[in-house]
């Protein structure tokens, strides 16, 4: 089986925002305050911006298949977000694996969606629910009750939103770093300096969080045995160790030392 954990993040969509406002001879930080502004007035105070108005600067993965392990960010620093979109889409029709999030299913893929058809993407296996292949019927990645695509804050709360929990607390709970110096409403600043790197190393960070609660949720599930777990981990750790980034470095050395994010 392979498996693909990953994340995203996004900054706002400065060009809906002009197109939609009929906003012009303004700065991207401009229009984007405006944006903020009148999505507070909206929602009672949240700047979170509604899904269609995400724009995806950075997708990462950890792609688990075979004897491997992989790390990585898609595409490179110069990458449209159409050419991210389409990356990620390939990676399903190439491996048709399953996949895992942290509230997936509620960002992560409906920014996808909005974002996969403002870029004109095509990804007939992820959108496949019986009709080219009869077992997609009944297990594909669209529905919530099948096993295709695994979100783990709607399982682990019992889809009820009440129960829902923040990545990074419990991968600190489970011993695992959690966030790292940074977080996502530090994106967009972090974006306007010109800094994609940083928003890379950081996505990066929050899937092996993902990925590592996902492990113990396989050992909880009976998927995987007290050995096989620590296999997992070994693998991992090891990946890690051979790596020359220094976030990856930095979150193994958080990882041994079991001490949390900052």
């Amino acid at each position: 089986m392979n498996f693909l954990i990953f994340d995203i993040e996004t900054i706002p969509d400065t060009v809906a925002g002009r197109k939609l406002h009929q906003l012009d001879d303004l700065s991207d930080k401009e229009i984007a305050e405006i944006m903020f502004a009148k999505r507070r007035e909206q929602t009672n105070g949240s700047e979170f911006m509604a899904h269609y108005l995400h724009r995806i600067v950075a997708i990462s993965a950890v792609l688990r298949s075979g004897n491997s392990i992989k790390i990585w960010s898609l595409g490179d620093h110069d990458s449209s977000e159409g050419d991210l979109i389409k990356r990620f889409f390939d990676g399903i029709e190439k491996y048709t694996p399953e996949i895992v999030s942290w509230n997936g299913s509620g960002f992560d893929l409906p920014v996808l969606h909005y974002r996969s058809l403002l870029n004109d993407i095509t990804a007939p296996r992820y959108w496949d629910m019986g009709q080219e292949d009869r077992d997609f019927k009944w297990n594909n990645y669209i529905s919530r009750f099948h096993w295709r695509h695994i979100d783990l804050m709607d399982v682990l709360s019992g889809y009820q939103p009440r129960a829902n929990a923040p990545l990074s607390e419990i991968a600190q709970l489970l011993g695992f770093p959690g966030k790292l110096g940074m977080a996502g409403n530090k994106v967009w600043d972090t974006w306007l300096t010109g800094d994609l790197k940083s928003i890379r190393d950081y996505c990066e960070t929050d899937v092996l969080n993902t990925y590592l609660v996902f492990l113990k949720f396989q050992k909880l599930r009976g998927v995987l045995s007290d050995s096989e777990l620590k296999f997992e981990f070994n693998l991992l750790s090891t990946e890690l160790a051979e790596s020359s980034e220094e976030h990856l470095q930095q979150f193994l050395k958080a990882w041994q030392d079991g001490s949390p994010g900052v």
